[in-house]
């Protein structure tokens, strides 16, 4: 007989409950990083002191998740829940070439999206008060905890879930609208950011679904982060949505606008063959 508090959280919606633990893993991997690193600018930022207390949470949190740790009765809900299931060579060459498409096709999107719809930028202000191995520091253990701590909340705990109850469409829709809610605390985020998020979680949890894996959208997204990171810091705008010659209401639309249409369905078309080669050597590796 379960107790009361379990028998209470059972009777919530499937899709509730994958929202809210989804919400509480990625909080739970992320909140830490963000307590940490503005401690670190404000304390001794000279030095990237934050990284190490945060790699070994990282650590922990990550094992725990996975199904290790107190209470065993939940460990094994905790491993089939954080979906980090091992891969063969043969699945991650073919994962790793479909999400790189898939990323190509979400940059393209967005500088088109960009053209139609004012969205706001990015801004890292001033970092000229820091040293370099403190911003490399800072960049890097940021790119693995949004890797490690997003992924396992949700393309695991939450899409997970979902998409067994309701499919893959579903699931990752309701996850990407999450998603993009979830990153309301950021002040430039606002609802003309939320196809951002959609498209960011259509990538991630495609890769999720076909491979029934988050190693190919944690290493996706760990790196996504870093390159987008990298090209803010040099270049003052993130790779995905770099400043356009202006909205096509405004300019009209010129050559560079129709081009970026054609190629952005040349490389979704590529994206989605990719997805579902990378579906089927999956399925034939798993059988």
């Amino acid at each position: 007989m379960l107790p009361p508090i379990m028998s209470m959280w059972h009777k919530i919606p499937l899709p509730l409950r994958a929202i809210a633990l989804g919400l509480i893993v990625s909080l739970a991997g992320t909140t830490p990083w963000a307590v940490l690193v503005t401690l670190n600018a404000r304390h001794l930022s000279s030095v990237p002191w934050a990284v190490v207390p945060t790699a070994i949470y990282l650590w922990l949190f990550w094992r725990y998740v996975r199904g290790e740790g107190w209470p065993r009765s939940t460990a094994d809900a905790r491993r089939i829940n954080c979906r980090a299931n091992p891969l063969s060579s043969e699945v991650w060459s073919v994962a790793l070439i479909a999400g790189i498409l898939g990323l190509a096709a979400f940059v393209i999107f967005m500088r088109v999206y960009s053209r139609i719809v004012s969205i706001p930028s990015d801004s890292v202000g001033s970092v000229s008060h820091l040293s370099g191995i403190t911003i490399a520091g800072w960049v890097v253990m940021s790119a693995f905890v949004a890797g490690f701590g997003e992924e396992a909340g949700f393309r695991g705990y939450m899409q997970g879930p979902i998409e067994r109850r309701y499919g893959p469409v579903a699931a990752i829709l309701v996850t990407g609208l999450a998603f993009g809610f979830a990153h309301f605390s950021h002040p430039q985020v606002t609802f003309t950011m939320l196809p951002y998020y959609m498209a960011a979680a259509t990538v991630y949890g495609g890769l999720a679904y076909a491979t029934n894996s988050i190693w190919p959208s944690i290493a996706l997204h760990a790196g996504g982060n870093l390159l987008s990171a990298m090209t803010l810091l040099m270049q003052g705008a993130p790779l995905a949505r770099t400043a356009p010659p202006g909205l096509v209401w405004q300019t009209g639309p010129d050559a560079s606008f129709f081009t970026s249409c054609v190629l952005l369905l040349i490389v979704v078309a590529a994206a989605s063959w990719a997805y579902y080669a990378l579906a089927r050597t999956a399925r034939r590796q798993s059988a």
